[in-house]
This record gives C-alpha cells, structure tokens and sequence, in this order.
C-alpha cells in the first residue's frame, strides 16, 4: 500500500462519515413533515422486524400533517403501534388501513433538547473522522517503519492527512451551524 492509496482511503473514509452523519442529522425533525422522519421504524410484521417503508407508504398530507397507508390491512395495528412507540412523540391517528399523523408544534424546550442530541451525533462524527486519521497515520507510520518511504515522506503524508481531517471537521461544523438556525427558526 502507498501513501497515494492511504491518502485516498482515508479522504474516501471521511466523506462517507460526514454523508452518514448528514443523513442521521437530517432525521432529527423540525416543524415540517417530511417523509424521512419515519425511515428509522422497524415495524413487527409476520415475527420479524421489518422497515416501515416496507409494509407502508409514508407521504406528506400537508406541511405538518404525514399520511401512512399501509399495504396488508393486518398490519395496520402494529404499524401504529410502532410509530406511537417510537422516540419522535408522534400520535398517529387510525383510519382502517391508513394512518394520519399530525405533527405537534415544537416547544423552546423541545427545539433545545433536539439541538442537545444534534451536537451529541457531531461529537461522534467527530470523533469517527479522529479514528480515520489514526488509521491512516498508523499505517504511515508502518511505511517508514518498513523502510518504504522516509521520515520526511511521512511527516508530509500525516501533515496532508491532517488538512483532510479539518476539511472534514469543517464540513460537520457547517452541517451543525445550518441544523441549529434550522431547529431554531419558528
């Protein structure tokens, strides 16, 4: 392996986390309805835990309002009791095999407790693009240990290493700073 091939690794490595934690940020809800706020429910069906984009279909009634029609009528209950057990506060009201789920307004304490789980996700973002650098400046460090680059060559290799690692921090800043003005805009 070349400092070229763990230089890329490791960029690659760290898009992919700050993708993740952009996609885990955005299911943190805001006052909108959006379809994406239900991806992460497992719904009970036939004895195994299945996605409830897989039993159902979620769209938007309106701007605070989700409609779920769910495919086999028998599953209608358990998709209820899913969304009602889930960690988002949603009260999902019954109509045979489709469900409304009204959003509620969200309160000042609310709006800072999501913005409190927000920067705890980004600390651990953080944290996985820190563990990304390691890797790549342990397996530096093996080179020149090798004997297959020099200590010039790596001190480069970790300094090029280290601009990838606050590109990427800088990005998760950026996601942080537009997820709060996001969550505290009324």
């Amino acid at each position: 392996m070349s400092v070229n091939d763990i230089k890329a690794t490791a960029k690659e490595k760290m898009a992919k986390a700050v993708k993740s934690l952009e996609n885990r940020i955005s299911k943190v809800r805001t006052g909108r309805a959006q379809p994406s706020l239900l991806d992460g429910i497992m719904v009970e069906y036939y004895g195994s835990k299945t996605p409830l984009n897989q039993v159902a279909s979620v769209n938007v009634a309106d701007a605070r309002t989700l409609s779920v029609t769910v495919f086999d009528r028998s599953a209608a209950k358990e998709v209820e009791k899913a969304i009602r057990d889930s960690d988002l506060g949603l009260n999902p009201v019954s109509a045979g095999t489709s469900l409304r789920i009204p959003l509620p307004p969200l309160t000042e304490d609310r709006r800072k407790d999501l913005i409190k789980i927000v920067r705890g996700d980004i600390e651990q973002g953080k944290v996985e693009i820190r563990n990304i650098r390691r890797d790549a400046n342990n397996d530096i460090k093996a080179l020149t240990k090798d004997k297959e680059i020099s200590e010039d060559e790596e001190k480069r290799a970790q300094d090029e290493i280290q601009k990838l690692t606050d590109a990427s921090i800088k990005d998760i800043e950026k996601i942080l700073a537009d997820k709060e003005k996001e969550l505290m805009e009324i």
